[in-house]
């Protein structure tokens, strides 16, 4: 419970503009790091990161951090153990992005377009014993908004998903 009120919390605080604590930060070492982490988490799982140089973007990068470890821990929690993780970090068109993408089990259209709302959970289970408050996708996304950016979902039945964080880079 403690975990869910201070989740809302920190919800609204970045839904009111609560400013953030920006600077140029490199999207690339984030990933890293994150990856590096899971990696520790679940050391069975392939997860690979591809991030060819530094992505430059103007963020919080604690929060940034948190955006990365949320999409991250989702593709941990909701895809079979073994199942491959891909990180990809890439930076053109004034915009650096942030690919978390898993290779199974997907979502229906429907749950896609309702992914990002509070408390949203696409296995309907109606306690908490497996997994998180139904909170973490919408924070990202508000944390992704607060600085500038979206998060977006390409997803399929038996295809996987592929969260994309876009986010302008510093200086433009």
């Amino acid at each position: 419970m403690g975990r869910m009120v201070a989740d809302l919390l920190l919800l609204a605080r970045y839904e009111a503009g609560r400013p953030l604590d920006r600077r140029p930060v490199d999207l690339a070492s984030l990933a890293a790091e994150a990856v590096i982490r899971a990696r520790i988490v679940d050391p069975g799982r392939p997860i690979t990161l591809e991030a060819v140089e530094p992505v430059i973007v103007d963020a919080d990068d604690e929060r940034l951090r948190q955006v990365i470890d949320n999409l991250i821990g989702n593709a941990l929690q909701h895809t079979p153990p073994g199942s491959p993780v891909t990180v990809t970090v890439t930076g053109a068109l004034g915009r650096g992005q942030l690919t978390v993408a898993d290779q199974e089990p997907g979502m229906t259209a429907e749950q896609a377009s309702h992914v990002f709302e509070r408390f949203y959970r696409t296995d309907g289970a109606r306690t908490r014993a497996r997994g998180g408050t139904g909170l973490g996708l919408a924070i990202a996304a508000s944390l992704a908004a607060a600085h500038g950016g979206e998060i977006t979902i390409d997803t399929a039945p038996g295809c996987g998903a592929a969260f994309h964080v876009r986010l302008p880079l510093a200086g433009t």
